[in-house]
């Protein structure tokens, strides 16, 4: 007995299938350097339960009632001082990146880009993927440092996503790749080219990660082990004798006690001891944003000259270097390894 095809409803709608998505994702970015755009971007950012570990209820008055109405001005004309013609640095470097990653895997495989606040948002995005047929889908979050505050939330809100479907695409998360030897290996490469090209030879290395709050440490995220690791298997790569390698934390908030050594304190204790050459690098932010471009870069260099210091120089990103996309490209493919 031979078993026939089973034939749609001729009124069957049309379902698209069968393609394999990836979904890279960072922080995020107001969509202008105003003081409205910036309030709802921190509104947003400061509600996250992750990222604010507070009781929403002792939260919420401050944050409304405070921060909301003092610190977007502030943050605006911070903003202002980096924007460029395309917008958000920050925006503008990840789109680029995803453009990238599209030509380097090909037309198997459909690359979209989001932002965990503010827009491109994540539910809009994997919507797009799965529309066009994606039920296969990499999300990507770019921290290669894993945090609470910053891979998990991403998940979490994936996950807000597929609960509201009826049917959910297969989601696959990159990992944290905070020791893999592809992104060790871009860091070693991107950093030895960049201190190669400067007009002067610093003394001394700062490798600045994004702060966290102490209390996550004890509470048992592995973000503080990361970034030293990080740190490590980078120095080890760069075999620079000749170079004091130091690891600091930035982008301190509030009265908490937060990761130590700080690099605003660092900067200053440096110039005052005597150091006059310095580079600073950010190997935990995968692209350039206001806390690269304008809290290190500016703000930085300021405090480092006016302690003492002579010359500062912030080394980018990995951006859309070769080296950069040659790592992201290698560590995404190994990911969807058994789908293409």
């Amino acid at each position: 007995m031979t078993h026939q095809p089973q034939q749609l409803p001729a009124d069957h709608a049309p379902v698209r299938s069968g393609r394999i998505g990836v979904l890279v994702v960072n922080l995020g970015t107001p969509d202008a350097p105003e003081t409205g755009p910036v309030r709802r971007y921190l509104g947003e950012f400061l509600s996250d339960k992750r990222v604010i570990e507070i009781p929403q209820i002792a939260w919420q008055p401050i944050l409304r009632g405070i921060i909301l109405n003092t610190r977007p001005k502030k943050s605006a004309a911070a903003y202002r001082e980096v924007w460029t013609e395309k917008g958000s640095p920050l925006a503008a470097i990840t789109s680029d990146q995803a453009e990238g990653l599209q030509a380097r895997l090909g037309e198997g495989v459909m690359v979209e880009w989001a932002m965990r606040y503010g827009q491109p948002s994540i539910p809009t995005q994997l919507e797009k993927l799965m529309d066009a047929g994606c039920d296969r889908i990499l999300l990507a979050p770019l921290y290669p440092q894993y945090c609470a505050a910053t891979t998990a939330t991403v998940v979490d809100k994936a996950a807000d996503w597929l609960r509201e479907r009826r049917w959910q695409s297969s989601l696959r998360t990159l990992p944290p790749y905070h020791d893999d030897p592809a992104y060790i290996d871009a860091l070693a490469s991107d950093i030895t080219r960049q201190i190669a090209a400067l007009d002067f030879v610093p003394e001394v290395l700062l490798l600045s990660f994004h702060g966290m709050p102490q209390r996550t440490l004890e509470l048992g995220d592995p973000y503080h082990c990361h970034c030293r690791k990080t740190a490590r298997l980078l120095e080890e790569k760069l075999m620079r004798d000749d170079l004091r390698i130091l690891t600091t934390f930035q982008s301190r908030f509030g009265p908490a006690k937060w990761l130590t050594p700080a690099t605003d304190d660092t900067l200053e204790e440096e110039a005052r001891s005597g150091t006059k050459r310095l580079a600073i690098a950010a190997p935990g932010f995968s692209a350039d944003c206001l806390e690269t471009l304008e809290e290190l870069a500016i703000r930085g260099k300021e405090q480092f000259v006016d302690a003492g210091g002579e010359q500062f120089a912030t080394l980018t990103c990995l951006n859309t270097s070769d080296s950069g996309m040659n790592m992201l490209e290698a560590i995404i493919r190994r990911e969807l390894g058994g789908w293409i």
